[in-house]
């Protein structure tokens, strides 16, 4: 068992990898920029460290005695930046981790793990490819035996996406959707991608590879939301929204503090980035959770 440090241990994903490592023996550190506050959303004997990816400075001693990195780091809010805060891709997705890996590289850790995403790969010229693809070569360059995974779109009990549909059909006589409801992805369960990154430490076969990943099906927006109200047992009709309409009223949205929404949030919600699991699944022996099932927590909250 490794000495592991999660950076953006206590989001949405990160908590999820924490808990799998920690329930796999790993001794488990999670990094915070409010380790305070951290402390309480951690499992018993999990260690909090202070560290910031976009301060270098304070990188150096988070690292002492660590074997594994594990970089699960969103800026708040995310998809919608704040430039004025420093939230954005670039600053945090790809100049921050290019500051982890250095000091990873420093400090002699041996394996650096990172979680990128869907569709990261050169030419693209979106935001968040340009500082995935910043950090993936950062990564790649470094030394430092490495696993980059591409998730597809993920979700979960606490997710801020697909829940966001789920209180819409709680509240609401209609679903709003934005867009023609055909992008096609394929819903990526939290704990599959939680138990790859687990896998990923438990083989060699991992090392130095690149993992696209995503759920078994790949359904359009459409078919992700009725089959979530089929799990919820509600039945609401769809309503779309053309896209550059909602990048219109998203507009102003963005200024606001915690915005809802943004233009560039629109075009990320938008994605349409297969994937191909043949790779990990090889690799990794994963069995991969059909969304009917991923959803089944909201059986339990349907009133």
């Amino acid at each position: 068992m490794a000495v592991v440090l999660v950076a953006g241990g206590t989001g949405f994903i990160g908590s999820h990898i924490v808990r799998r490592l920690t329930a796999d023996g790993h001794r488990v550190i999670v990094m915070s920029r409010n380790p305070e506050k951290a402390r309480g959303k951690v499992p018993a004997g999990v260690e909090v460290r202070a560290g910031d990816t976009t301060d270098a400075a304070t990188l150096g001693p988070v690292l002492e005695g660590v074997e594994v990195v594990v970089s699960a780091v969103q800026f708040p809010n995310h998809p919608v930046e704040n430039p004025r805060k420093g939230y954005t891709y670039i600053r945090v997705d790809g100049e921050g981790t290019v500051h982890l890996v250095e000091a990873a590289r420093k400090a002699g850790v041996q394996r650096f793990v990172y979680l990128s995403g869907a569709g990261t790969r050169e030419g693209q010229t979106r935001p968040w490819f340009i500082a995935k693809l910043m950090a993936e070569k950062a990564i790649r360059e470094s030394g430092v035996p490495y696993t980059i995974f591409r998730p597809s779109w993920v979700y979960g009990p606490e997710d801020r996406s697909l829940n966001k549909f789920a209180t819409f059909a709680r509240l609401l006589p209609f679903v709003p959707v934005i867009g023609s409801g055909k992008t096609r992805v394929q819903p990526l369960f939290v704990e599959d991608l939680a138990q790859a990154v687990a896998a990923s430490l438990r083989t060699g076969a991992a090392i130095n590879q690149t993992y696209e990943i995503g759920g078994p099906e790949e359904l359009t927006m459409d078919e992700i939301i009725r089959i979530m109200l089929r799990v919820m047992g509600r039945r609401k009709p769809l309503l779309h929204s053309p896209a550059g309409l909602m990048k219109i009223a998203a507009w102003p949205l963005q200024f606001l503090p915690a915005a809802p929404l943004s233009p560039g949030a629109v075009d990320f919600v938008l994605m349409e980035e297969p994937v191909d699991n043949t790779l990990a699944q090889r690799d990794l022996g994963l069995k991969l959770t059909p969304l009917a099932e991923g959803l089944s927590h909201l059986r339990t909250a349907r009133r």
